[in-house]
């Protein structure tokens, strides 16, 4: 069994994961784990659960507290990490494979001259951050003593990965994980410094100098003070138009002694990536050793699907114990709904149980079209470490057209796991082969609004609630258009939500793109959508928009002018692509920003042909006919 502290408190064996309610052994179990095998002070334990409001009877109530926590132990067979009771206090002896905060620390340290593993180690010690910590602990101390100190540990680790990749040129690569930890710490001048010579390196001079301006205003105003002079000679070799250039520091400093506490807040975390953001084409090896697998591509920062994470996770881990089958899970839903992000999500957090390594590999090409399975065979082998086992490895298959893909290549292969991501249901998939299934829709408001908060910061949506709301309802709750609305407006720091929200809806949802980057764009997301849809299924659609969201199989058939049963066929088959979802029973919604851009799109007068049916029967590539 396994501690996890980088995140909610919980208990996990590798398949299961137990995060433990908000009560009192919660507390008193996270006060002796962030001080690991060292002797805390009864003192200090009593405060940490109780606050200022000690119990008449202090030491009897710790000491029953104890117990509960011996029995909480005993509960889940963890025995042998028993707290021990010594002299003036308590500890709980723990290592690097029973306590994740320690592990990280062990991957930091391994780091330091590793040269070019240097990289990857660190990147997986973040890669054990689960969001923001304790936040199942109600302990006001350890909050305010302790967590800040974690999270700074966090943050010099992130700032030295963005240090390799600013120095290997990599400076895109880098602005989304610089913008969260500058918002999270806005004073801090290195991590300042490192997106200022960022955005200048991607042509973008203006931004950067406007990042100088920001962090200037905020010393100011907060401590009465300048910048150092190191940000005042990178303003300056910014205004000359010279190259900024930065030193790449020893790893040294990234395991040092604890900080001294600073005030709360969070690891920062961003959305989740959308599937045209990420990758679309395998890891390379230059980041790894010449010894270690595949990698998967780095997911930077995940928000929400909480729920989705764990079952996968732990259906993933049945895959590390071995088996004569694969272990396979399907992850479907429509454009824009982050299906590609949550299996990377969900891939990196096994990858450890899969020594032969993890690899992304696409199924299918811009316009759809299929990629053959024997030549990804092909390619996963190329990228499997001489001699390893293919029954070792975990593949992420990404955007999977039929399911005769993933058949042909899991006879091919023998994976030990494989994740299939696709805008399809893969039904015939489900029927022969039993995975596992996740299918992804809009998130919730309350996830929505906590992945601005999570990007933008507390006090910049808490100021605007309404406008928050607004710009949330205008992306359809959709994590493509709110992932592309924040990075706006992390751009644009001056900019108030009711004015974004207000020129997005002007020209909804044609906005909602980025111009530096042509995949972060939600119009030619769904439009890709309906090219790979047979053209009189794609119509079916556009003319379903003309409804007011809420589709029943009657209203279809009069919008189609088709008998009830061909519309309820219709109905199946959009379903199956994402671009509708169930929302009770016998009804289904079109998502609202999807219905937006139908609208836009929609040109033709008149009814649906009557070789609807039919043709979208045969033409689907579901798999299912």
């Amino acid at each position: 069994m396994r501690f996890q502290l980088l995140g909610p408190l919980s208990i996990t064996d590798g398949r299961d994961v137990v995060v433990l309610p908000p009560a009192k052994p919660t507390s008193l179990l996270a006060a002796l784990l962030v001080r690991p095998g060292e002797v805390v002070p009864v003192s200090r334990l009593r405060q940490a659960v109780w606050g200022e409001e000690q119990p008449a009877t202090a030491k009897a109530a710790l000491q029953s507290c104890v117990l509960r926590l011996r029995r909480l132990f005993a509960k889940y067979d963890i025995e042998d990490r028993a707290v021990v009771a010594v002299a003036g206090g308590y500890l709980l002896p723990a290592d690097d494979e029973s306590l994740d905060l320690l592990h990280f620390r062990r991957l930091t340290a391994e780091a330091e001259g590793a040269g070019e593993a240097e990289l990857p180690l660190l990147r997986r010690a973040l890669g054990l951050w689960r969001g923001p910590l304790l936040t199942n602990v109600p302990s006001e101390l350890l909050h305010r003593d302790e967590v800040p100190r974690l999270v700074e540990e966090r943050l010099r680790v992130l700032e030295r990965v963005c240090e390799i990749q600013l120095a290997r040129g990599r400076c895109r690569d880098v602005l989304v994980d610089l913008w969260e930890a500058t918002r999270a710490r806005p004073q801090h001048e290195g991590l300042a410094a490192q997106l200022m010579r960022a955005l200048y390196r991607v042509g973008r001079q203006n931004e950067a100098l406007a990042e100088y301006r920001r962090i200037r205003a905020h010393l100011r105003d907060e401590l009465g003070v300048d910048p150092g002079v190191e940000l005042q000679e990178l303003e300056l070799a910014i205004l000359r138009g010279d190259e900024p250039r930065g030193h790449v520091p020893a790893t040294a400093s990234l395991v040092s002694a604890p900080l001294a506490p600073a005030s709360p807040a969070p690891p920062p975390t961003l959305p989740a990536p959308a599937p045209s953001s990420l990758p679309s084409s395998p890891p390379t090896l230059s980041d790894a050793p010449e010894t270690a697998g595949p990698r998967l591509p780095h997911v930077p920062g995940f928000t929400g699907r909480t729920h989705e994470t764990a079952a996968l996770v732990n259906h993933l881990g049945e895959g590390a114990r071995g088996g004569s089958a694969p272990v396979l899970a399907v992850v479907s839903g429509g454009p824009g709904m982050g299906k590609t992000a949550l299996a990377l999500h969900a891939a990196h957090l096994v990858a450890d149980h899969y020594p032969a390594g993890a690899a992304l590999l696409p199924m299918s090409g811009a316009d759809g079209t299929p990629r053959p399975a024997d030549e990804a065979a092909a390619e996963l082998r190329a990228l499997l470490p001489s001699g390893a086992s293919p029954g070792s490895s975990l593949v992420v298959l990404d955007d999977v057209v039929h399911p005769d893909q993933v058949r042909r290549f899991l006879d091919a292969t023998g994976c030990g796991a494989v994740v299939v991501t696709s805008r399809m249901g893969l039904a015939a998939l489900v029927a022969t082969h039993g995975p596992a299934v996740v299918q992804l829709g809009a998130l919730s408001p309350r996830e929505s609004r906590a992945l601005l908060t999570a990007v933008l910061g507390q006090e910049r949506v808490a100021a605007e609630t309404a406008a928050a709301h607004a710009l949330t309802e205008a992306c359809g709750h959709v994590p493509l258009a709110l992932r592309i609305v924040a990075a706006r407006l992390l751009t644009r720091p001056r900019m108030r939500l009711a004015d974004h929200s207000a020129w997005l809806l002007r020209d909804l949802p044609a906005r909602l793109a980025l111009p530096d980057d042509p995949r972060m764009s939600v119009p030619l997301a769904l439009d890709g959508a309906l090219r790979r849809l047979p053209a009189p299924l794609a119509d079916a659609h556009l003319r379903l928009a003309r409804l007011d969201g809420r589709i029943t199989a009657p209203d279809a058939a009069g919008a189609l002018s088709v008998p009830e049963t061909d519309a309820e066929e219709v109905l199946e088959r959009l379903l199956d692509t994402g671009l509708i979802e169930e929302d009770q029973p016998g009804a289904l919604r079109m998502n609202p920003l999807f219905r937006a851009h139908a609208l836009h799109r929609s040109r033709r007068p008149g009814g649906a042909p009557q070789s609807l049916v039919v043709t979208a029967r045969h033409a689907l590539p579901s798999g299912a006919t």
